[in-house]
């Protein structure tokens, strides 16, 4: 891809970003991201069908950025590892902002099930479901609901503990439910 496209892409999202920072989606105008971003309004939808398909470029952007995270030394390990939760939290801070705005307004429920899908996909990919279907696919929308839980509370709550605490914690519950029905 041109560099020039490439730039004004990333000044397209970095804009959306710093708007949305600053107030809900529904008062974001595309005027204003492309002043913003010091681009014509025809830019932007060179590159996004509207705000909302920015909005889930965006969203794929740090969704991926989180999944990979999860990957140590080109491998996925299971979602339930604890240094997987470790990259994962680490991720969540050094991205704090973002977060926080993703499910602290309006587009909470939108990012919450993107980010239960990738949590489930994790979760499923090391798990054997041949056996006792049912228990395992309750067993893992369980864990993905809290697992997702207690991140947007962490963030909710201006991240209340360290990482290592809230890991820890994490990791404690995981393995007990774990023993107990995965």
């Amino acid at each position: 891809m041109d560099r020039r496209i490439q730039k004004s892409k990333q000044a397209i999202m970095d804009a959306f970003m710093t708007l949305i920072l600053e107030k809900d989606l529904e008062n974001i105008t595309i005027s204003e991201i492309a002043e913003k971003a010091n681009v014509n309004r025809g830019t932007i939808y060179l590159h996004f069908a509207d705000k909302y398909d920015l909005r889930d470029k965006c969203l794929d952007n740090y969704l991926i950025q989180l999944t990979k995270a999860c990957i140590h030394d080109h491998t996925l390990e299971k979602i339930t590892s604890k240094s997987s939760l470790i990259r994962i939290f680490e991720h969540l801070e050094v991205n704090y902002k973002f977060y926080s705005a993703m499910l602290s307004n309006k587009e909470s429920p939108v990012f919450r099930k993107r980010m239960k899908e990738i949590f489930k996909e994790g979760l499923l990919d090391g798990l054997d479901l041949s056996e006792e279907k049912a228990s395992k696919e309750i067993s893992v929308e369980f864990l993905v609901s809290a697992g997702v839980g207690v991140l947007e509370w962490w963030i909710y709550n201006s991240k209340p503990y360290p990482t290592p605490i809230i890991v820890e914690q994490l990791w404690q519950l995981f393995n007990s439910i774990e023993c107990n029905s995965l």
